[in-house]
């Protein structure tokens, strides 16, 4: 749990690395690298692959931050300065993922390009940048667990990881992002398998759709942060029970279409 990976004081200014922002970039970096990979083995041009990436991260940045700060909006309204101590928190990922499947569909629309193909090529490569994503959580303290008293909880000590995420100290909890970054890796690896096989243009990415929903339904009950409610459920847990119903609905509706080679 390091929430810089180092630190350091020249003529007295400090220069830190957030661990998150790196796990962050390489996340992005490696999720980038195999989406043009799989864009090429689709057939896709790879620089129209890059520019939606890159749209869907800023877009994505934006999103997951309004999330965040509309679900908690009456606490950021009485304190105005931790407006800027969310920045450096990740934000709420289903604001992000909105955020970009909006600004890619618009993109992919104005350029005539193969929707569902795009979607498909990009699917296992939002899991993997997630999964290693994840890892960036756990160093910074952020999206901690609840208390458990399970063999494998986790106790944090770092006083910086608690100032900037509210991450509790001295107490051992559930290390749901390790929960997820684990899960992530297992999806990640179950379309890749399906990306190889026969399947129906959009069938990859509805699957990674659902089955992230599932996932992330139940790694919310490991959870401890604030994250917001509807109905004593995680803000989360209900935008994934909707997406993951969508993505089924949608699977069912595509099963008469002919599978691509």
């Amino acid at each position: 749990m390091r929430p810089f990976l180092f630190e350091l004081s020249i003529l007295g200014w400090r220069f830190a690395l957030p661990t998150y922002g790196l796990m962050l970039a390489v996340a992005f970096l490696l999720a980038l690298w195999l989406a043009q990979k799989e864009a090429g083995r689709a057939g896709l041009a790879t620089d129209s692959v890059l520019d939606l990436w890159i749209a869907a991260l800023v877009s994505g940045i934006v999103g997951a931050k309004v999330l965040l700060y509309a679900l908690d909006f009456r606490y950021y309204l009485d304190n105005p300065r931790a407006l800027l101590s969310g920045l450096q928190s990740a934000g709420v990922f289903y604001g992000g993922f909105i955020a970009s499947v909006v600004t890619c569909l618009i993109l992919v629309v104005r350029r005539g390009l193969p929707g569902w193909k795009v979607a498909d090529v990009s699917a296992p490569s939002i899991a993997l940048g997630q999964a290693v994503g994840r890892l960036g959580c756990f160093a910074a303290g952020c999206c901690y667990g609840r208390p458990t008293a399970l063999p494998w909880g986790v106790t944090f000590s770092s006083e910086e990881a608690h100032r900037l995420t509210g991450v509790p100290l001295g107490v051992a909890i559930h290390p749901s992002q390790l929960y997820e970054s684990a899960l992530d890796f297992l999806l990640f690896g179950g379309l890749i398998f399906l990306s190889r096989r026969k399947h129906r243009e959009g069938h990859v990415f509805l699957w990674y759709v659902l089955l992230y929903a599932f996932l992330r339904v139940a790694v919310e009950m490991t959870r401890g942060d604030p994250r917001g409610e509807i109905l004593n459920i995680s803000t989360s847990q209900v935008v994934a029970i909707a997406a993951g119903l969508t993505a089924a609905l949608l699977l069912w509706r595509r099963r008469r279409i002919a599978p691509a080679g």
